[in-house]
């Protein structure tokens, strides 16, 4: 892999951003569906699901679905299940899968003020840059009802880290479309914007290999109350 660090880009490159993502995952969709979710990943999302049934809430939107690998998951639980995703190849394969998945933007989410009882959003906000950060974040907040709990994961580093990545060494066939832009951010700029918009009850990071700065972020953040 190589990945390209810059300088945090203006907001007149965001279009050309948007572009780019569409192209690459629109491509990668049905492999992606292919893949195996992570054991980790897995585990941590039956953490969660148990936490729902426990507090015994219902409703659940995934932000960034994919093909729906987690959504098949979380509806098999007895949820009630809505993803949405930029890419329309991805929500596609989701909609294939049974899925009720929508094409929508993290930063302007399609639903009403407390719709959802909770948020499930794995390896997706680290594509926003820190003003589209604030907007998603503030958007899953909206649609929580109050007290609610949205889990989220992405891929962070020891240091911040803003660029894009490409892997110019993959197969023809394996080379879905243009570099992808990361926004990876500390352990400390994570919980502080998350702790921003609720209480964070969850918190764990892993390396991606042993001993790499290179690591997966993981909380499970509550909205205030109505009394908080």
């Amino acid at each position: 892999m190589t990945f390209t660090a810059n300088a945090t880009e203006p907001p007149s490159d965001r279009e050309a951003r948007r572009a780019d993502f569409l192209a690459y995952y629109d491509a990668e969709a049905a492999d992606r569906a292919r893949r195996p979710v992570p054991p980790w990943r897995n585990a941590a999302q039956q953490e969660f699901l148990a936490r729902l049934a426990e507090e015994r809430w219902r409703t659940v939107l995934e932000v960034g679905c994919g093909p729906g690998r987690d959504g098949e998951a979380i509806a098999a639980a007895g949820l009630a299940y809505t993803g949405v995703d930029l890419s329309p190849g991805m929500v596609e394969v989701a909609r294939a899968a049974g899925l009720d998945a929508h094409v929508a933007s993290a930063t302007d989410l399609p639903f009403g003020d407390h719709t959802f009882d909770a948020v499930w959003s794995m390896s997706t906000l680290m594509h926003l840059d820190d003003t589209e950060l604030e907007a998603a974040l503030s958007e899953i907040v909206r649609v929580l009802v109050p007290g609610g709990l949205f889990a989220v994961g992405m891929w962070g580093a020891a240091e911040l880290t803003v660029g894009t990545l490409a892997d110019p060494a993959a197969e023809p066939s394996k080379v879905y479309g243009p570099p992808r832009y990361f926004h990876r951010r500390t352990d400390a700029t994570v919980r502080e914007r998350l702790g921003e918009h609720g209480e964070v009850e969850s918190w764990w990071t892993r390396p991606s290999s042993p001993g790499s700065s290179h690591r997966y972020q993981y909380a499970v953040v509550r909205t205030s109350s109505p009394a908080g």
